[in-house]
């Protein structure tokens, strides 16, 4: 298969799964509860969805703010504009394939500031790995805070023995790769090495930063931006807007790893959401309703700046840092 076909087909089956998964769970309503899921659409509080739009814009803000950090560490000071842009559409491209915004991001960086591409990538990469390690303590806060009710679920729904398999089968493929890093003299393994050095620069740079307190202030806005997006949005139906925060966190942490593992959460974000938000009382027409509110709202927002930086990348200027 050709690398052209690979990028289609890696962009068209994770849509069509998550337009699968919408049928199915569309029609796992019988008539009298899709009418009842439509009412929550109509009665819907959209002030309040508004007000969580701002919030995610925020999200984009700070997040653009913070990635002048580590490229600054690297000896790139490019304008917020530019970061502004590259991130509305690492998000918009993430929609297609997961995770390949973050490619884009440096892809923009490159072609319009000549900033080398590993580079500008290995500072992404360094931010995804404090942004993974903020998740992990956002999932391990909801599974202590929310543990009682959530104790059931995760034993029916983890397949824990899987998950040890599957760790010992990265632990095995990691070990060799290592060897292979630093034994073999193959061609393919020293042009591998030749890039990640300069992957490396860009990953370590947020250990070198000499603002690392505003930048772990700056992610931590950002999660907190995330955290109210999705509270905010709960306020918009009377049968969501009684739930316990502790419950909301459950509810967003599912979401999020939902959104990081597809396009965007397409077809999948609405009906996860529902079945953890059943877990307190909340009807599941109420609660899909709700996860298509969240999802709906964000997927404009994405697509209206995606389009925006893509449109404002063409006044911009190439300049050479």
């Amino acid at each position: 298969m050709s690398t052209k076909l690979k990028t289609i087909a890696g962009a068209v089956i994770p849509l069509l799964l998550g337009l699968a998964f919408t049928v199915y769970s569309y029609c796992s309503f019988s008539p009298d509860e899709r009418n009842v899921m439509k009412s929550y659409f109509v009665t819907a509080n959209y002030y309040y969805v508004a007000l969580s739009l701002a919030l995610a814009v925020s999200g984009y803000v700070l997040r653009a703010h913070r990635w002048r950090h580590t490229l600054t560490q690297i000896g790139v000071k490019p304008e917020f504009r530019l970061n502004f842009l590259a991130v509305s559409i690492g998000y918009f491209v993430n929609l297609t394939i997961p995770r390949s915004g973050e490619f884009s991001r440096a892809l923009v960086l490159k072609n319009y500031r000549g900033v080398p591409f590993d580079k500008a990538f290995g500072t992404i990469v360094a931010e995804r790995i404090v942004d993974f390690f903020l998740l992990m303590a956002f999932i391990l806060a909801a599974v202590v805070w929310e543990y009682d009710t959530l104790r059931d679920f995760l034993l029916q729904h983890i397949p824990l023995k899987k998950l040890l398999i599957l760790a010992a089968i990265c632990l095995v493929g990691m070990l060799v790769s290592l060897y292979l890093y630093f034994k073999s003299e193959w061609k393919l393994v020293l042009l591998l090495k030749e890039k990640v050095n300069g992957l490396k620069e860009g990953a370590v740079s947020v250990f070198r930063i000499p603002h690392k307190g505003m930048f772990l202030l700056e992610t931590l806005l950002i999660w907190i931006s995330y955290v109210l997006m999705f509270y905010t949005t709960t306020l918009a139906l009377d049968e969501t807007s009684g739930i316990s925060f502790g419950s909301v966190l459950v509810a967003f942490v599912i979401g999020s790893l939902v959104i990081a593992f597809t396009n965007g959460g397409f077809g999948f974000f609405p009906p996860l959401v529902a079945s953890i938000l059943f877990l307190y009382a909340v009807p599941r027409e109420a609660g899909t309703a709700f996860g298509w509110i969240v999802w709906t709202s964000q997927f404009v927002i994405t697509v209206f700046l995606g389009i925006f930086g893509f449109l404002a990348l063409t006044f911009t200027p190439k300049t050479k840092i």
